[in-house]
């Protein structure tokens, strides 16, 4: 069962986001769901098999400028995850339908995501998703 994520849902969102993106601080992540749940141009999706919790999606609307894309708003997957013990069951094919889903809802034609350039579990699974590489980049930052 995949249910829409509501701002109740954060805490449980934000568990599962430290399992991908480890860096990141808890309290920070959960305040970020709150924030996102209750956003009309972002969803977080939740996974579930039985009652456990075993992956979530999050998306939201670009109005910016989107690698390989033409139109705006576009629709963007910006994280998914299945707990380990749960993948290779089509979970994260199935979130990712509905945020592809929820996207059309609200008139996108099309949709993106990115990974980093040494993912390459993420890669192999966005080009089994019908994902079309539109660029690889490599982003420079320094101090002044």
């Amino acid at each position: 069962m995949i249910k829409k994520a509501e701002k109740a849902d954060s805490a449980v969102l934000a568990e599962m986001a430290l399992l991908m993106w480890e860096d990141d601080d808890p309290n920070d992540l959960k305040e970020e769901f709150e924030r996102l749940t209750e956003g009309d141009d972002s969803a977080c999706f939740i996974q579930y098999a039985d009652d456990t919790p075993v992956g979530f999606a999050q998306c939201q609307l670009r109005r910016d400028y989107v690698e390989g894309t033409d139109t705006s708003p576009v629709g963007y997957l910006e994280g998914i995850f299945i707990r380990e013990e749960y993948r290779r069951r089509g979970y994260a094919r199935a979130l990712l339908k509905s945020c592809e889903k929820w996207a059309k809802e609200r008139h996108c034609s099309q949709f993106a995501s990115d990974c980093e350039l040494e993912n390459e579990d993420s890669l192999r699974f966005h080009m089994a998703m019908g994902f079309e590489e539109a660029n690889r980049i490599i982003c420079f930052r320094k101090d002044i």
